[in-house]
Formats: C-alpha cells, structure tokens, sequence
C-alpha cells in the first residue's frame, strides 16, 4: 500500500506498507524531507510497525512522538504529516 502527504510549506512524505492481520507490517517511510540525526528514520518505521490499521492520524501522531528522542529534528516533516501519509496508505479500498 502507498499514501503521500505534502505538508503545507513543507517536504512530501511516502509511505508504503503492507497489512498483516490488521497491522502496520513493513513500514517504509520516505519523501524530501531532512532529519538528524539519520537513524530517526528506523525509529519512526519501528514505531509504526505493528500498529493497527484501525489507529486514527492522533494515535499515530501520538506513538512517534512518544518513540522520537528530543533530539530528534525534522526538517519539513512532523508526526502529523507521517500519520496523514499512513492514513490514507490504509484507506479501507486499499485494505479489503
């Protein structure tokens, strides 16, 4: 599954996953947008591993923030933009 989100004045994030028994499984999140440090990547991918393809853009929004160390800058991206991109990835036509 794919979903894009361009976020306003900001950088496009990608999203492709696939679904396993009604979860996130293969995350790979993508897009023009910068962050450091570079492994904030796996982290948000691992975050989103395994959560429901039922979970709202607030409860996605909420897990990578609670998985993102405050160290963590993102350059043109926010967990809100993530989750909109997943959100619409799991469309209920893209899931049936």
């Amino acid at each position: 599954m794919h979903g894009e989100y361009k976020m306003p004045a900001g950088k496009l994030v990608v999203v492709d996953l696939d679904v396993r028994d009604g979860r996130l499984a293969d995350v790979r999140i993508s897009g023009d947008f910068f962050l450091e440090p570079d492994n904030a990547l796996h982290t948000i991918n691992a975050a989103l591993e395994g959560q429901s393809v039922l979970a709202s853009e607030d409860e996605l929004g909420r897990a990578l923030r609670h998985a993102l160390p405050p160290d963590v800058m993102m350059y043109g991206l926010s967990p809100e933009a993530i989750a909109i991109a997943v959100r619409r990835a799991v469309q209920p036509e893209n899931v049936a």
